[in-house]
């Protein structure tokens, strides 16, 4: 129907064990124990850790890299009949021994100087993606805050009409029992008491509808808490909900504009477009030449040489240092084909944020009109749920005085309810349309 750390988190506990404490929750109540404990909400979190792992490791491909290297190795030639000629580094020998051992060790570096400016964009690149990582965050709140504060007020409207439903049941019960002294006293027929009876059990099914109603939403919702159900969980109605209708109801063109900068899936799409940008910039530096410096350190030994093993790592240590050039000259089209991709990509980044905006309008302008026209609803409903509760109650006790029959009694019973449903669902729908409104202006979720 209706479609800081410690003192924070302090904070937020304390909200937390109030509501538990006394069984009714809050909206805000809700919310908090939503952004908290969603299962959704932490794997996105998790998302965001991701994206600042890439980023740290974005940055440490500007560095140096290093790696060590260490090899023992014996050889074992039983059959050898003569004496054979080893080489070891700079150490020439010859030996009859059947067992060898020989060690090599070696450490070497290189840094990438320039590879077309490809590295430092790709830092940049990862910075957006955990800045996009965070607001895909907030999105997923924001969505889950929306879907809380819709059934939260479909719980309110069902409670409100189980109400309604109990005062009209109260009053057929009463209804009954005077058609069976009217039955008794020969002033009433036994086909009105039966209709008096199918409308007293007809008013208990939407009783007890209502309340199954609320116990379904009751479940949705706690599955949005990520809520046990061994926790006593009612919600809490707030106050002077009818003066809140009456408060002035944004413009499109408002809220619209303070969505465009606040709203995160807005911000997400802005930021793609600068992250395509970098992957045409990334896609054109692979096209430039990539100058590495190298170094190297290495040492070696081996047994059976003669010589004693410090001899030989004196003899057999080298340095080196050099430069690598590498020039990108044909490479089977694969450089071209990834930058044009992403030049495909750059185009729908700027599709999809223009997609988002119009989304995102189109979102406000059904909120605005839901909540101007039940709002206009409402107004009228009222004074109609006036006069067809002013005339059910005339009906009724003529009906008890024996002077109108109980087909004026349901006729009018069936308006009455009907005046009330759609007061009801007027007013909710328009609290809960003016809500998110203000919340896509940047306000909090509140009633």
């Amino acid at each position: 129907m209706i479609k800081r750390k410690i003192s924070i988190g302090g904070l937020l506990l304390t909200c937390l064990f109030t509501a538990q404490a006394n069984g009714n929750w809050t909206l805000q109540d809700c919310i908090d124990h939503a952004l908290q404990h969603n299962i959704q909400i932490q794997k996105n979190r998790l998302s965001e850790k991701t994206s600042q792992q890439t980023t740290a490791e974005s940055k440490a491909a500007l560095l140096p890299s290093l790696s060590a290297s260490l090899s023992e190795a014996v050889a074992y030639r039983p059959f050898q009949k003569q004496g054979g000629s080893f080489v070891n580094g700079s150490v020439t020998s010859s030996t009859s021994n059947n067992t060898i051992a020989n060690g090599n060790y070696g450490v070497n570096a290189s840094w990438t100087i320039w590879n077309g400016n490809q590295n430092r964009n790709t830092i940049k690149s990862s910075q957006i993606s955990e800045q996009i990582a965070s607001l895909q965050t907030q999105q997923t709140a924001n969505s889950i805050q929306e879907q809380i504060a819709q059934l939260y007020v479909q719980i309110l409207y069902t409670q409100e009409a189980v109400k309604t439903n109990e005062k009209l049941l109260e009053n057929d019960e009463q209804l009954l029992r005077r058609g069976q002294e009217l039955l008794r006293n020969g002033k009433a027929t036994q086909a009105d008491v039966a209709q008096l009876q199918a409308q007293v059990d007809n008013g208990k099914y939407d009783v007890v509808n209502s309340r199954t109603q609320i116990a379904s939403y009751k479940m949705q919702l706690r599955q949005l808490l990520q809520l046990s159900d061994t926790v006593d969980f009612n919600i809490q109605t707030p106050e002077a909900l009818d003066s809140q209708l009456i408060n002035y109801i944004p413009t499109i063109d408002n809220v619209y504009q303070a969505a465009l900068v606040s709203r995160p899936e807005i911000k997400s799409s802005q930021l793609a477009i600068e992250q395509s940008d970098l992957d045409v910039k990334i896609a054109k530096g692979a096209y430039s030449p990539t100058i590495s410096l190298t170094a190297g350190l290495s040492d070696s030994h081996m047994t059976g040489t003669g010589q004693n093993i410090g001899n030989q790592l004196r003899d057999n240590f080298d340095g080196q240092i050099g430069v690598n050039i590498s020039i990108p000259i044909f490479d089977n089209r694969k450089r071209k084909t990834t930058l044009e991709k992403a030049k495909i990509n750059q185009l729908s980044s700027q599709l999809d944020l223009k997609d988002n905006q119009l989304n995102l309008r189109n979102t406000i302008e059904s909120y605005w009109l839901e909540a101007t026209n039940n709002k206009q609803k409402y107004e009228a409903s009222k004074s109609q749920v006036k006069s067809q509760r002013t005339s059910y109650e005339l009906v009724c006790e003529q009906f008890k005085e024996g002077k109108q029959n109980i087909a004026q009694v349901l006729e009018s019973r069936t308006s009455l309810l009907s005046a009330e449903q759609t007061m009801l669902q007027s007013q909710y729908t328009t609290l809960l349309n003016i809500t998110l409104l203000k919340f896509y202006q940047n306000e909090k979720l509140s009633f």
